[in-house]
């Protein structure tokens, strides 16, 4: 298992973003830092808290093979930031999760607004029943 972590500014705020990489696939977590951190407050994060992170599905994804000329590694780096981006698949990732959060809460979200209609319809017809029954 390899795991990375990338800090960089996301304006407002100082954003780390942790890749872990298991038998091939990928998992992402997104974390907000707030202030820049110093590289001990990092290291501090990192020791306390990531037991406690939430890390999206696992996504299948090609390990890089590593050049062993550090020149080339270097233009194969350039390469790679130019034509994709820093990070893109780990952003993908973590907009697949923020959607999959989103179905969840759009189906809870109908299935209480079906109960709260259905109380509301219980509620009219038993009124009805009431005033039908007279005083």
């Amino acid at each position: 298992m390899k795991t990375s972590l990338t800090v960089f500014f996301e304006d407002p705020f100082w954003v780390g973003v942790f890749e872990r990489v298991d038998d091939g696939k990928l998992s992402v977590c997104k974390v907000t830092f707030g202030a820049e951190p110093k590289d001990y407050d990092v290291w501090e994060f990192v020791l306390r808290h990531y037991d406690e992170l939430f890390f999206s599905p696992a996504v299948e994804t090609e390990m890089r093979q590593i050049a062993d000329n550090p020149k080339r590694r270097l233009r194969n780096v350039r390469k790679q930031t130019e034509r994709s981006g820093i990070g893109t698949k780990s952003q993908r990732v973590l907009q697949m999760q923020r959607e999959e959060m989103k179905k969840e809460r759009r189906q809870n979200s109908r299935e209480q607004r079906d109960a709260e209609a259905l109380r509301r319809l219980d509620m009219k017809q038993m009124k009805k029943k009431e005033k039908r029954r007279g005083h």
